[in-house]
């Protein structure tokens, strides 16, 4: 039985929010004294690091259900079956619905249940919830649909991972600027064929000491700015040295399980978190098989254009390679790809796949 992805559909909001647009802002330490470097000074050295320009964000009458169920309906069209056929629905996403000028995250019902409604699929037997997961969801909510598989209780599984972090960021937090909206969505089935592809391994890991915090909720880092608010906040060092050290090591032990050689290793398609931390662990990742040189255009990248959507940023990159959209980036027929992830959690998990 061979677990494969079958159509990927995507939805990239059309708002387009520049490195330019923030050059208004008043940033703040967390402690909430003021930045004094000017908002220019900050945003190039943002740009620097991260090496996003541009970030989408979702229209104001949007909410992340909306754009999951656009990029559903895109990937059950891509793979060309019937939505009635499809057992079940796993959502990943971090907040819920959040309306524009709210403050509360509406999760009632579940949005996986909300798009089923959209998506006008009737039979009880596809069952629809959530993951919470972090930024890795959607990678978890395919393993998910992978074990469903294998034991025999689903043949067809939609996964989708969809984020709308412009609604819960703090306007004075400079680490703000890293976020953005997007849904990523996929079709898992299983088949039965004589030559191996699909989903050859998966590694998942929570690590809940101290890292279990380098992510949360708190109000902003401007004192005065609407105290009963929260907004995501992150300890951005500690989230790069836990990544630095942890997400290669469960690389690894994803595709050494695969029984691929790290040699005929297409891509990587890693979360779009941050451009120098992702380069880092895919140096350090290729290192632990003692290469030093990374190969050739290994390691795709969107986050330059469409910043960090969480769960929704492996997703898209695959369907933006699969539909010929990344300049650049193709996959082939035989070609491996490791799918990795980490965030709030702390969480890891990776993919090795074959197309």
């Amino acid at each position: 039985m061979n677990i494969i992805i079958s159509g990927t559909g995507s939805y990239i909001p059309e708002q387009v929010v520049t490195d330019q647009d923030f050059l208004s802002a008043r940033f703040y330490e967390e402690d909430g004294t003021p930045i004094e470097r000017s908002p220019e000074e900050i945003v190039n050295k943002f740009k620097a690091i991260t090496g996003i320009e541009e970030r989408r964000y979702i229209k104001p009458g949007q909410v992340s259900s909306d754009i999951a169920t656009i990029a559903a309906q895109r990937a059950i069209a891509d793979a060309g079956i019937d939505p009635e056929s499809i057992d079940g629905i796993i959502y990943a996403h971090n907040f819920g619905n959040i309306p524009i000028g709210t403050v509360q995250s509406d999760i009632v019902p579940s949005l996986a249940s909300r798009v089923k409604h959209s998506l006008q699929i009737r039979n009880p037997d596809c069952t629809a919830y959530d993951v919470l997961y972090g930024c890795p969801g959607w990678i978890q909510g395919v393993i998910i649909a992978r074990q469903f598989i294998l034991s025999g209780d689903a043949r067809r599984i939609l996964v989708i991972g969809s984020e709308t972090l412009s609604r819960v960021i703090d306007p004075h937090d400079r680490d703000s600027m890293i976020y953005a909206d997007g849904a990523g969505a996929t079709i898992i089935e299983g088949r039965e064929e004589s030559q191996r592809r699909g989903i050859l391994s998966v590694a998942s890991q929570t690590h809940a000491a101290d890292e279990a915090y380098y992510l949360y909720y708190d109000r902003s880092y401007n004192k005065s700015h609407e105290p009963n608010t929260r907004y995501i906040k992150m300890h951005g060092r500690k989230i790069y040295e836990f990544a630095l050290t942890n997400v290669p090591k469960a690389m690894k032990q994803c595709l050494d399980k695969s029984g691929v050689p790290v040699t005929e290793l297409t891509k990587i398609l890693i979360h779009q978190a941050n451009e120098k931390m992702d380069e880092a662990i895919i140096a350090r990742f290729f290192k632990l098989y003692g290469i030093k040189d990374l190969p050739h255009a290994v390691m795709p990248m969107s986050i330059d254009k469409l910043g960090n959507s969480s769960v929704a940023t492996v997703p898209t990159l695959y369907d933006l390679i699969m539909k010929g959209n990344l300049e650049g980036h193709e996959l082939h027929p035989g070609d491996v790809v490791l799918m990795a992830s980490v965030g709030a959690g702390m969480n890891i998990n990776a993919i090795t796949y074959r197309i």
